[in-house]
């Protein structure tokens, strides 16, 4: 192991005799072929699965999980990705310094004593004065959209993951420390709080039972990147049909229905409260209660190009350019079954009743 340089001097030694992680033991080196790690990675639960398996991640799921473990790519690399890769030693050096808590990079995936299944690769070790392991550090990097999230604190998703880590190294607090729009450092230490290590042991061991040793498919959520993953699982097949039961087939078309009605009513009472927003402020930008603004309805939404066309049409045509544009009739004719692979596939649902 090496400690990591940061602006002070003196950074202790690792401590001799201690354990890294009192409740769990080094099961892989970073060193080893990356589909082994994978392999190691698919056998058990580990921090960045967690969040996903309660709903409680933005970006993935229980059904991401379920495919991640059964040996299914569920999601591609990326930018975002990356550059969170790159900038994760930044953000614990940075971490380091401005906290003052020295930190060491592990030296692999860790593994739970008594449970086979609770996994961790933390990002880095925090150490104590004499240079014993004391607690994970976890990085994250996020955009300036995020910012007011970690103002008072650590999101949900993050906090989960230090919380795993805890379940199992058995360690007493973690820190999470997050790079903010690429120029702002946010780091909090997060206690350990049993009740809720209990919930997630419980809970993601029974996940785990069900879902990846006995094989059985997680039930539908309502996450967007759910949808966005079940529309990507399979290539359609045009010929292929499914059958269902009647019973089950009217129940859902009658249960989506119903939804969409509500939908349908509380979007028209939304609209209803809106617009009585919109009279109170007649040609005023901003409502206010004394000294704090109650709404606003500023000129800055998106611009109407047919409106301003049809108003200025001289002017328009002398501001319209010429842009790029993928020609994707001559693509469907010349390469249909790449045309086909990257169309969305659309549900639809016919009005008639069966």
């Amino acid at each position: 192991m090496t400690i990591t340089t940061t602006e002070r001097t003196g950074a202790p030694a690792p401590a001799a005799g201690r354990p890294d992680a009192p409740t769990a033991r080094l099961l892989l080196p970073t060193d080893v072929p990356r589909s082994e790690w994978l392999a190691v990675r698919r056998s058990g639960i580990g921090g960045s699965d967690v969040a996903a398996i309660l709903g409680l991640d933005k970006y993935r799921g229980p059904r991401h999980v379920f495919e991640a473990k059964h040996g299914r790519d569920t999601e591609a690399d990326n930018e975002a990705m990356e550059f969170g890769r790159e900038l994760e030693d930044v953000i614990a050096r940075s971490f380091s310094r401005r906290a003052n808590v020295p930190i060491l990079t592990p030296p692999g995936t860790l593994v739970h004593n008594e449970r086979a299944w609770m996994l961790a690769n933390v990002d880095r070790y925090a150490l104590d004065e004499t240079g014993a392991v004391v607690a994970p550090v976890e990085c994250k990097n996020r955009s300036e959209y995020q910012a007011d999230d970690w103002e008072e604190g650590v999101p949900d998703s993050p906090a989960i993951q230090a919380h795993w880590y805890m379940a199992v190294g058995g360690w007493d607090y973690a820190w999470v420390a997050a790079l903010i729009g690429g120029n702002r450092l946010r780091y909090h230490r997060l206690e350990r709080d049993e009740e809720l290590i209990g919930y997630l042991t419980e809970h993601c061991g029974t996940w785990y039972q069900k879902h990846v040793v006995e094989g059985f498919p997680p039930p539908a959520d309502g996450l967007e990147a759910t949808k966005e993953l079940l529309g990507r699982l399979w290539t359609a097949k045009a010929d292929d049909i499914v059958d269902v039961e009647l019973d089950r087939a009217r129940a859902l078309r009658n249960q989506r229905a119903r939804l969409r009605e509500q939908i349908k009513a509380l979007e028209t009472e939304l609209t209803t409260v809106e617009n009585e927003m919109r009279l109170v402020n007649e040609a005023a930008e901003i409502a206010k209660c004394g000294n704090a603004v109650a709404w606003s309805w500023k000129q800055n939404g998106s611009f109407s190009s047919k409106r301003f066309r049809e108003a200025h049409p001289e002017l328009a045509a002398e501001l319209t350019r010429m842009v790029e544009e993928l020609d994707t009739d001559r693509l469907k004719a010349e390469h249909p079954d790449l045309y086909t692979e990257f169309r969305a596939r659309v549900l639809r649902v016919p009005s008639k009743e069966l």
